[in-house]
């Protein structure tokens, strides 16, 4: 595959570039908010996340997401666009009904509303960067 050139944003900004620098948010998972996500035994960790001080935005949700080993996400969809990213761990993603084996350096782009759930069926915990946009609730 050849390696395209990098292309920068160009055109109008959808927002003002400020007089002052911005400062950014450097956070570690243990600055984030932990989750509970109904009928899972797994835990998400809310790292950029509007509910988040340490790390506010209104525009993304970032996750980290800790599934013990034999633990699922059941399957289910929502509006908002979401990628998958798995660090750790080996499982089984249900998307659009099938179901696909994932790992580390597998990642998963969700359109709204498409199906998605994940086991783990591993011996180890899976650990899986979610992004979401917009960030849920």
């Amino acid at each position: 595959m050849k390696i395209r050139p990098f292309q920068p944003f160009t055109g109008t900004p959808g927002i003002p570039k400020p007089t002052e620098p911005v400062q950014p948010h450097v956070v570690t998972v243990q600055d984030g908010v932990p989750v509970r996500y109904p009928d899972c035994d797994g835990v998400g960790v809310r790292i950029v996340h509007p509910s988040n001080p340490k790390a506010q935005t209104n525009t993304m949700g970032i996750v980290m997401f800790f599934l013990p080993p034999h633990a699922s996400l059941p399957v289910g969809s929502h509006w908002t666009e979401e990628t998958y990213c798995i660090l750790k761990g080996h499982g089984v993603m249900t998307l659009a009904g099938k179901p696909t084996e994932v790992g580390p350096g597998t990642f998963v782009h969700l359109p709204p509303w498409c199906e998605h759930g994940v086991e783990n069926t591993g011996n180890e915990g899976m650990e899986i960067l979610l992004c979401t946009v917009p960030p849920n609730p």
